[in-house]
């Protein structure tokens, strides 16, 4: 099982960037798909999730209206918009993926670095 984050890498405040995350090695609509993040002295926190059929997307309460998560079955990815960025959202961004029953299933990315300056 592999995810393989991409498009990480530092930004000003008030940009953006798109954070994707290709898996393989899973059936990939057997899966929840979500964005944490974890900055240096913090816990990783859920930053976003996604339902396995693509709906019902969530959100920590500091993103909503900045960031959109989604996924393209066909394509095994999954990917999070981040517009309007503050220096606050700088972390290592890992994807994460957990089996819609099995939820021993779960499986990590390596992570990618976003850093948003002032």
């Amino acid at each position: 099982v592999q995810l393989v984050e991409s498009g990480g890498g530092l930004v000003q405040a008030g940009g953006s960037l798109r954070l994707s995350c290709a898996a393989s090695g899973i059936t990939f609509s057997y899966y929840a798909m979500g964005w944490y993040r974890q900055a240096p002295g913090n816990q990783r926190e859920l930053v976003a999730s996604i339902t396995s059929g693509g709906g019902s997307p969530n959100y920590v309460d500091s993103v909503k209206g900045r960031f959109t998560i989604s996924r393209d079955n066909a394509k095994n990815t999954v990917s999070l918009q981040m517009n309007s960025l503050k220096p606050e959202d700088t972390a290592v961004y890992y994807c994460n993926a957990r089996h819609i029953q099995f939820r021993f299933m779960e499986y990590w990315g390596q992570g990618t670095q976003v850093t948003v300056s002032s």
